[in-house]
């Protein structure tokens, strides 16, 4: 054992390990990039983050640098979940579910349980956390809350901040704050502490009154729903109240290590109308998709055409029966949740009203067969992130953009386009209603041709996105993967005042390096030879 990992051994509860077969796992994440770690932690409570981070910061102040890196499911595709320094893996024992009241609606939970378990235990009480990512059974609240993660009910329930209370943070100096809207008074207090946290509110007071109007444009320039590149600097100061929670959250671990969350939750109803609607071209979805949001459902995802002939040449037998006009251009998923049934059956009666007009076509789940069908629609994209060709394998790359909705469709057509100039399948699929597409080309990474290809490809949709008042990271953040492409979300002085937040909260560069401020050059040099995604548990014994 290196004298690093020895050291932390003896002053941690939890385990610590820089055996070469854990750090060749933690390695990797979802992402396309691959840097080793030194050491593997497993926290066991809150004081054990503290002293990892104490002691970074500490050899820090020496000229010695060992990064920290949160992690929880390693599901993330931008690069956010590897790190060179201390992996911080929080599944194994920071899990629990600290304090939940069914009646005010709000849980308290660690950073380390996942989606799923959270959700069983709350549907018992009839209610459930409606930003759930699609990987649900392996991502973690705190993975959730690093990125501000939306899910397919967002589109009425919103994002991950809309359902956050109140975090505790461990900041990179190993001092422990409660974030959480705070009045003037308040706020004069923070002011005056002679500690991290005092520096960082002076500074972030001040940053935000020198740059008001640099902020307040930059934010009109962004028409998309969801924005998750950079630091949420925006939405700190608003209507006579200061909260370093929008920081936090997206910030992917960079600016402080979330150890417990208060969310406030939502009514679960498990008897919903679902419906799958097929509309003959794009057009159509530029009108309709208005017109569908106004009746307020809880579900519109979507899958194009190309994603679902690549479904049927890859497996066959997988969507049979499932659509009645496959060969439409675009296939949406609605579905209402409301709480009287009388109104999910109007809203039912809208839709269908919309769609006949549209000249699209629709069905209908009437029956359990109906369901099931809409069902395995749902869950065939995931068919296409197991694909493999030779050396090649689906990527997370040149994908999770976000765009107004009034230029989505404009978008699809670009993608498409460039997808098909490239020789790739324009495979594309989403939260139609929240404006946020993914795609996942087929691409070979130990060949130099589709390593350029990639670029390329990066390239056009980025700053196509972008150009329509997008944002390059509509549901992860920018990571390492987008981080060179940030300078296309913003320009060079607010830029620039993104890496001076990164300053503030972390001087030494200690939380998560790289995320967020990687170089093209960077990401380049980190990339694998090859692309998997083999999941296994990787904890230790207890």
């Amino acid at each position: 054992m290196s004298r690093i990992a020895h050291y932390l051994q003896e002053h941690l509860t939890g385990e610590v390990t820089d055996s070469l077969e854990v750090r060749r796992y933690f390695s990797h994440d979802a992402s396309i990039l691959e840097i080793m770690p030194a050491v593997v932690v497993y926290p066991s409570n809150e004081n054990d983050v503290r002293k990892v981070v104490r002691f970074s910061w500490q050899l820090a102040e020496r000229g010695k640098l060992l990064p920290i890196t949160a992690r929880g499911g390693g599901t993330d595709t931008s690069g956010a979940a590897i790190g060179s320094g201390v992996i911080m893996s929080f599944t194994a024992h920071m899990n629990r579910i600290l304090a939940l009241d069914p009646k005010k609606e709000f849980v308290t939970v660690e950073p380390g349980i996942t989606f799923h378990n959270l959700q069983q235990t709350l549907y018992t009480h009839g209610l459930f956390l409606p930003p759930a990512p699609a990987t649900s059974g392996y991502a973690t609240i705190g993975g959730g809350l690093a990125n501000n993660s939306i899910g397919e009910k967002t589109v009425k329930y919103g994002d991950m901040r809309r359902h956050t209370e109140r975090l505790s943070v461990v900041l990179s100096n190993g001092e422990v704050v409660e974030t959480g809207p705070i009045g003037k008074r308040e706020l004069n207090k923070k002011l005056g502490l002679a500690t991290l946290e005092g520096d960082i509110y002076r500074a972030v007071d001040t940053l935000i009154e020198d740059n008001h109007k640099l902020i307040e444009d930059e934010k009109k320039q962004l028409r998309t729903l969801y924005n998750r590149s950079g630091y949420n600097i925006f939405d700190v100061r608003k209507k006579g109240s200061f909260d370093l929670t929008p920081l936090f959250l997206g910030s992917q671990g960079s600016l402080g290590v979330i150890t417990e969350a208060t969310l406030q939750l939502a009514r679960h109803n498990p008897q919903t109308e679902l419906a799958v609607i097929s509309l003959p071209d794009l057009a159509a979805l530029h009108d309709i998709l208005p017109r569908i949001i106004d009746l307020h459902p809880s579900t519109c995802e979507m899958i194009n055409k190309a994603a679902l002939q690549h479904v049927n040449r890859l497996n066959p037998a997988q969507l049979r029966g499932a659509l009645n006009h496959p060969a439409d251009a675009i296939h949406l998923i609605i579905e209402f949740d409301d709480g009287k049934e009388a109104a999910q059956k109007k809203a039912l009666k809208g839709l269908v009203k919309l769609v006949g007009q549209a000249g699209g076509h629709w069905l209908i789940a009437r029956n359990p067969d109906e369901r099931d069908k809409i069902n395995k629609l749902r869950r065939s994209i995931a068919t296409l992130f197991w694909e493999t060709r030779g050396g090649a394998s689906a990527l997370p790359v040149a994908e999770d953009v976000s765009l107004p909705l009034d230029r989505l469709t404009d978008f699809l057509h670009q993608a498409h386009r460039a997808y098909a100039n490239s020789e790739l399948v324009p495979a594309m699929w989403g939260h139609a209603g929240d404006g946020v597409v993914r795609m996942q080309p087929l691409l070979n990474l130990s060949q130099v041709g589709d390593r350029q290809k990639l670029f390329k490809v990066s390239d056009f949709i980025y700053k196509t996105a972008v150009t329509m008042g997008g944002s390059i990271s509509g549901s992860v953040g920018d990571g390492r993967v987008r981080a060179p492409y940030m300078g296309h979300v913003y320009g060079p002085e607010m830029h620039k005042l993104m890496l001076d937040i990164k300053k503030i909260f972390d001087p030494h560069g200690i939380l998560n390096r790289g995320v967020k401020t990687a170089s093209a050059n960077e990401v380049k040099a980190a990339m694998r030879t090859d692309y998997h995604h083999a999941r296994h548990e990787h904890l230790p014994y207890s």
